[in-house]
């Protein structure tokens, strides 16, 4: 009976656990190339929900707190607007001190902070007489509502405030409203005012200012681009005034380089840069000091938050999130150069590595520990994550790092000490508990490169469809097997360029006989290489295809095989770098792509010609555009094999070819309408705009016909059922 009992006990003590486990953390995802959410183990689970309560606050709890920082120690800085107060706390997130009102030096007794938005701790080394050097630890406030910054020794007693900074560049009118700063190891200040639209505003340790850096690009609506349309020009200068991106959050890595964030660039623009990874209007930016974005946007999207916005990550989460881009309000640097953002839309974190490659998405809402409902800022305290919650009885939660977590940085860590034998080995076992994730096989990519093994690393590029480094990879390969295999290097293009020369000296000598034989009806032979002939000699060689019977039907026919094939083996057989998603291509779509403009073009230049005195039938038309379709089969087969032999940045040749080809192509065209109607150049160069237009316009009547026919079986069918139903 004892037995029995305590069986029972133990079950429902685990499966308390379970459900505890299921209901600590929403699930973690990344995304893949396609957009698609992947599931992946959690990187971070929620550790312990810290209340004000908790806290030690008493009566007087944190109310819709704005921002939240950590010093080296793990003591946790929080903005409190409401209250009018930073609120300090040790590293077991008890309260040490708030900081509230003080004596300022300008000899003002119970001076106060108001509406304070922005906090930042300084730490660092500072000079002390002429050679002394002591480690201090400052506390910066942005006092928005006393539009000031106030600084505070570590212990909260005040040192100093600065006001206003005043300069020519102010525009009139402007309003300096400070609600989050960054401070330098040089003491240099960086500030986000929520009015102040030219970037961030730098001033110099004295608070004098020194100008703006990072102005973010203008955004227009549509409906602002047409009204402009209609506004005076003192009506447009107003409103430009207004018209650009103010950041909203701002911090500083350990290298000087500020990370801004914004959530006020018009949705359209995001989802543009989304997908394009374009600087223009990114909503998190890495700015130098002299101003410039040098973020890296390596990963499949740009690093600016939730990627499946039209509905969001259904696949990976548990909850439906809601749609449209993300809205960012907060960044923080993380280990190995790692940085997190969230949305406080979804209330979620992304955190990426220096390459702006996505490694992990964490939290949602609710009332669950781990979930919020809206946040309000992120900060890292040591391996920990803390993210604060924005609400009337505010909190903030701790995320402890898993052992998923350690492998990744440790794997991100190794890669940057250039131990790669180590990172090869994280990585691997990182893959073995999350074989969907590209950014490891990106990583055992790096890892093998750095490391010299060329061939391995494209494997793993090739997997993550990673084209640029892939492309890097090739190049060094390349190299090496040029180096080993010079001989056969020079020996094969050697040959292909011989075997090419003996092709046209046969074409040469078969139309040469043919030329000369006197005989009216051609062999199959004589009638296939007349092309040789024709795509270099177009005057000529269109006349007699036509006048001549150089060229048959069959032959055309047999062209436009062949220039068929080649497209189709363009679109699968082109090399991994151009064409990462082995895109497949089959010969009936390549016959509809090839023979639909071709008929258009045929029928259009024949219904054309004929209103304008045109000599050549139908028939004339359409062997003489199929003989013109030549170039497309000697030199896009031989560019789709060369694709194996060039890197990425050198696809420009690749590109370079295949244009010329098709310019090739569209002046044979345009000799073929001369010649086969016996047009003067200023009358065919006419025929040939009308007949593009004709193309158009016999596309519309077959669509507009087809949308007909469907209709009229519709009306049938449904005459058809109604006459069922009623019998």
């Amino acid at each position: 009976m004892n037995k029995k009992i305590i069986s029972v006990v133990a079950l429902v003590c685990c499966l308390v656990m379970l459900l505890g486990s299921l209901c600590v953390n929403a699930d973690s995802y990344t995304y893949s190339i396609d957009g698609v959410p992947v599931r992946s183990p959690d990187a971070y689970t929620a550790y312990k929900q810290i209340t004000s309560s908790d806290m030690g606050l008493g009566d007087t709890p944190i109310k819709y707190p704005t921002d939240i920082k950590t010093d080296k120690a793990g003591n946790i800085y929080i903005a409190d607007p409401e209250n009018s107060r930073i609120v300090v706390l040790d590293d077991q997130y008890k309260l040490k001190f708030t900081i509230s009102t003080f004596d300022n030096d300008n000899g003002v007794a119970g001076d106060a902070l108001l509406t304070c938005k922005g906090v930042f701790v300084w730490e660092g080394v500072e000079p002390v007489g002429d050679d002394g050097y002591i480690e201090s630890k400052y506390i910066y406030v942005a006092d928005t509502g006393n539009k000031r910054i106030v600084i505070f020794d570590e212990f909260g007693n005040y040192i100093r405030h600065i006001d206003q900074p005043s300069s020519d560049i102010f525009e009139e009118g402007e309003s300096y409203t400070p609600k989050a700063l960054a401070v330098s190891s040089s003491m240099r200040i960086y500030v986000v005012s929520t009015t102040t639209h030219q970037g961030v505003m730098a001033l110099n340790s004295d608070g004098e200012f020194c100008g703006y850096i990072g102005a973010t690009k203008a955004t227009y609506s549509i409906f602002q681009i047409i009204w402009r349309r209609f506004q005076t020009a003192e009506q447009i200068a107003k409103s430009d005034k207004i018209i650009s991106t103010a950041f909203n959050n701002i911090t500083i890595d350990e290298e000087g380089f500020l990370w801004v964030t914004t959530n006020s660039i018009e949705e359209g623009q995001v989802q543009g840069a989304l997908k394009s990874k374009s600087p223009d209007y990114a909503t998190v930016k890495k700015i130098s000091t002299s101003g410039d974005d040098i973020m890296k946007r390596n990963g499949f999207f740009a690093p600016m938050g939730e990627v499946a916005i039209s509905g969001g990550a259904r696949a990976a989460t548990r909850k439906n999130t809601v749609s449209g881009v993300s809205s960012i309000v907060s960044i923080a640097m993380g280990p190995e150069g790692t940085y997190s953002i969230i949305d406080d839309k979804r209330s979620k974190v992304y955190t990426y590595n220096d390459q702006g490659e996505l490694l992990y998405v964490f939290g949602d809402t609710g009332d669950t520990l781990g979930s919020i409902d809206k946040v309000a800022s992120i900060t890292y305290q040591g391996d920990n994550i803390v993210v604060l919650a924005f609400a009337e009885t505010s909190f903030f939660t701790v995320y402890r790092r898993t052992e998923y977590g350690d492998l990744l940085m440790s794997a991100i860590e190794h890669d940057r000490d250039r131990l790669y034998s180590l990172a090869i080995h994280d990585w691997n076992e990182v893959l073995k508990m999350n074989n969907n994730f590209d950014a490891a096989y990106i990583g055992l990519g790096d890892a093998y490169y750095r490391s010299g093994a060329y061939s391995q690393a494209m494997e793993y590029y090739k997997v993550a469809y990673d084209t640029e480094g892939y492309s890097n990879a090739f190049k060094l390969w390349r190299k090496n097997f040029v180096e080993k295999n010079i001989i056969w290097v020079i020996i094969v293009p050697v040959v292909a360029i011989l075997l090419l020369s003996l092709l046209f000296k046969k074409a040469a000598k078969i139309n040469k006989k043919a030329a000369v034989s006197g005989r009216r009806r051609r062999t199959f032979k004589e009638e296939f290489f007349y092309a040789f002939h024709l795509i270099f000699h177009p005057f000529d060689g269109f006349w007699d295809l036509k006048h001549e019977k150089r060229g048959s039907l069959r032959g055309a026919i047999a062209w436009l095989g062949l220039a068929t094939l080649a497209f189709t083996y363009q679109a699968v057989g082109q090399a991994f770098v151009f064409n990462p998603r082995g895109g497949m291509s089959s010969v009936v779509m390549q016959i509809l792509g090839l023979l639909v403009p071709l008929a258009l073009w045929s029928l259009g230049n024949w219904c054309i010609t004929t209103l304008f005195n045109g000599e050549g039938s139908l028939k004339d038309i359409f062997i003489a555009s199929c003989y013109s379709l030549a170039p497309i089969v000697l030199i896009i087969i031989p560019t789709t094999l060369l694709t194996y032999c060039v890197t990425a940045s050198e696809g420009s040749f690749i590109t370079l070819i295949v244009s010329i080809c098709f310019v090739w192509v569209g002046l044979l065209l345009f000799c073929s309408t001369l010649v086969t109607h016996d047009y003067s150049f200023g009358k065919n160069f006419l025929t040939v705009i009308v007949t593009i237009v004709g193309m158009a316009i016999i596309m519309f009547l077959c669509l507009l016909f087809s949308g007909l026919i469907v209709k009229m079986g519709n009306f049938i069918n449904n005459i058809i059922a109604e006459i069922q139903f009623r019998s």
